[in-house]
């Protein structure tokens, strides 16, 4: 009963932020949507989304990414074999000093930015006014690092409690006050986009007072202890700094994504940026989701020095995930163009820009499945405490992303790009799971394998009605919004009941399990 119970609470919780993180996506693609319409894809689109991703890079390093899973383990190990006093008083001592490094870095981000911006971009360092804009809003946007950071360590601190869906919401908070922002404040503005920065700097600030009421709900009240021998802290700094690179090595990937696509012709970045929004959904949705929820769950497991649950657990999520995204990457692939078209293909933005990016989303949506499993394979290290396997990986992915671009990126242009970030990131999977085999031992059985297969029978199955769809009714990219809209809903429609009929014949063990964590989820509210 205890692993039943166990693997339950990982797909309650994973239901609970998947829901929360379509929420907020669905946001983010009506943000983006807007910021399409507003301003198109042109060198000032460039130049924001550039600033953008310098503060949002340093989010997934310093936050997200390396903080959350280096924090989680060691907060929850104290939570399982401390009081909760020593617990919180960790958590203090983490706020106090990731305050001043962010106080520190946020001021050098503004005061360097004019580097950064030529480091990260170099192709703007030609063009003057476009560089000067990057640098303006750059410099407006960098104190959301500071906000959202002290977020991610919220979000460890409510998670280890076993709480997600506040933590999960909050990027609600940031696409509100893009939207509000680019609708009320464009127009007071000699270049309009910078009410996009000012929305940026709002929603951080917004995210972050977000958090407060549900940690005072669970005791904590951050106090300023600074203590750099606390022996918590060093367990944390430990796993820190190899986590901020291999966490975030796909983050890296397309950091070196954009300073390439500068080179090539202008739009290329907001190409790119578009695709990687519509992937961050099924990415946020299941994989993120399932990591978050999964991060807990082992570090318990592994606290306990229960092997043997932490693999049942980590085959568990894998299979659960692998059935949402396995379906989601094939749709991605054959719906690319309607998908695109339909979110953002209107105002400014063309269907020759429509078309570009859904050409990049075809190549990122390869690899989809090695996004989802490397986020599990992540949860699994972290929780063991082991920092070092995922840096090894991270830095041949890195390398594997960086040689591939540089081969592909001419002949395929933006397209080459995208597909060395799913090249670089397959390698990734392959690395980790033969070292976390070697770790903990065989953690994949047959059963588990016969499982795939069936799910990308059924996907296949799918795809082959989609295809039959198509030709009955082929996608015409000229049509109205509302008859592209149709066919796009009529497409996933379709496809998703076809899998599911298909999954349920052949018999897939997820499509029952799914229907009885439903049911089991609902039970109280029937009696």
């Amino acid at each position: 009963m205890k692993k039943i119970s166990e693997n339950f609470k990982v797909a309650k919780a994973a239901g609970v932020i998947g829901t929360a993180t379509m929420v907020s996506r669905i946001f983010g693609l009506l943000r983006d949507i807007v910021i399409a319409a507003f301003f198109g894809a042109g060198w000032r689109t460039d130049a924001f989304w550039v600033a953008y991703r310098i503060p949002n890079m340093l989010r997934r390093l310093l936050g997200e990414g390396a903080l959350t899973i280096s924090f989680v383990p060691v907060f929850t190990e104290y939570l399982q074999k401390k009081t909760k006093q020593q617990s919180l008083e960790l958590a203090s001592v983490v706020f106090t000093l990731l305050s001043i490094v962010l106080a520190t870095i946020t001021l050098a981000g503004i005061i360097f930015s004019p580097l950064i911006v030529g480091l990260i971009a170099p192709g703007f360092i030609n063009e003057p006014e476009q560089f000067a804009l990057a640098v303006f809003l750059n410099r407006l946007m960098f104190p959301y690092i500071f906000f959202i950071s002290l977020v991610a360590l919220c979000m460890g601190i409510l998670n280890s409690f076993r709480h997600f869906s506040a933590p999960a919401l909050s990027p609600v908070m940031l696409n509100v006050a893009m939207i509000a922002s680019a609708f009320l404040l464009k127009d007071y503005f000699a270049e309009p986009i910078t009410a996009l920065a000012i929305g940026v700097f709002i929603g951080g600030f917004l995210q972050l007072i977000m958090q407060w009421p549900f940690l005072v709900k669970y005791g904590v009240k951050f106090r300023i202890k600074f203590d750099l021998r606390h022996p918590g802290l060093k367990q944390i700094g430990y796993l820190f700094m190899p986590a901020m690179f291999s966490a975030s090595v796909n983050t890296l990937n397309v950091f070196v994504g954009t300073i390439l696509a500068s080179l090539l012709p202008s739009g290329s970045l907001t190409y790119l940026f578009y695709a990687d929004r519509v992937m961050e959904l099924p990415i946020g949705v299941f994989a993120i989701a399932m990591g978050t929820a999964t991060l807990p769950s082992f570090s318990r497991h592994a606290t306990d020095k229960n092997t043997s649950e932490l693999k049942t657990s980590l085959s568990f999520s894998l299979r659960l995930m692998l059935f949402l995204i396995i379906p989601a990457m094939v749709a991605l692939m054959t719906l690319n163009q309607p998908i695109i078209s339909v979110l953002f293909q209107r105002g400014a933005f063309d269907a020759t820009a429509s078309l570009l990016t859904g050409q990049a989303l075809f190549c990122y949506a390869l690899g989809l499945w090695a996004f989802a499993v490397v986020r599990i394979f992540l949860s699994a290290f972290y929780s063991l405490q082991d920092s070092k396997w995922p840096m090894k990986a991270a830095f041949l992915s890195f390398g594997v992303n960086i040689v591939a671009s540089v081969i592909l990126m001419y002949p395929l242009k933006h397209n080459g790009l995208a597909l060395a970030n799913s090249l670089a990131v397959t390698v990734n999977v392959f690395v980790l799971a033969a070292a976390l085999k070697k770790k903990i031992g065989t953690f994949l059985d047959k059963e588990f394998y016969f499982a795939i297969l069936k799910m990308i029978i059924a996907s296949l199955i799918m795809l082959g009605v989609i295809v039959l769809v198509s030709i009955y009714h082929p996608w015409n990219m000229a049509a109205g919004f509302k008859e592209k809209l149709l066919y796009l809903i009529a497409a996933i429609s379709v496809g998703g009941m076809v899998f599911l009929v298909s999954a349920y014949l052949l018999k897939i063990p997820e499509v029952k399990k799914t229907i009885n964590l439903i049911k089991r989820r609902f039970r109280p509210l029937q009696s």
